[in-house]
């Protein structure tokens, strides 16, 4: 049923305000994204989604980090869309294997194995605490997490990012949106 009431619109038969953003990130990526094309439905979500997602990405985390960050919200919210196109980020960036197999099994544990590196294990907790305590996490929690290198805007961009990443796992996750093939290998 989602994708009678979520169709996957092209530039010509989106809403006029979605239009702008879907050639944007089609000119992009050199495609255009089934969540995108679903999310098209409301300009709004779309045009939000994507501003909020770019100023995450020019924030002050690194772009591991960011990215950490991401597949959290990702494997917590279980988008499995989400989880492909960041895997497939993560191997661009380089990432250890180990890495992006350990952030990839987070739902499939009730206990999740800490990540082997101690810095991004730290954004990786102090996500899921922001979440967990609705931003009122303990001193000691911020001040673990700066312990690490992070600092008190790297706290707050932090915020940025599970609000980016949790508005579109859940219009994923409701829109019923597939995986492309460009992410094939990536699921």
């Amino acid at each position: 049923m989602t994708g009678t009431l979520f169709p996957d619109h092209t530039p010509e038969t989106a809403p006029a305000a979605s239009r702008r953003s879907m050639e944007a990130t089609t000119k992009r990526l050199g495609y255009l994204p089934a969540p995108v094309a679903r999310m098209a439905n409301s300009p709004h979500l779309l045009d939000g989604f994507l501003k909020i997602s770019a100023m995450f990405e020019s924030t002050t985390l690194d772009p591991l980090s960011r990215e950490v960050l991401i597949m959290t919200i990702a494997t917590r919210n279980g988008c499995h869309v989400c989880v492909a196109m960041h895997t497939a980020k993560l191997t661009a960036l380089g990432a250890d294997a180990d890495l992006i197999k350990s952030l990839r099994a987070q739902h499939h544990q009730s206990q999740p194995q800490p990540l082997s590196d101690e810095r991004l294990e730290a954004v990786r907790q102090f996500t899921l605490a922001v979440i967990a305590t609705a931003g009122a996490v303990s001193d000691d929690t911020l001040r673990d997490f700066t312990a690490h290198g992070y600092t008190p805007q790297n706290a707050l961009e932090v915020v940025l990012g599970i609000g980016a990443y949790t508005m579109s796992t859940l219009a994923n996750r409701m829109t019923g949106a597939p995986l492309d093939e460009q992410l094939a290998p990536f699921a």
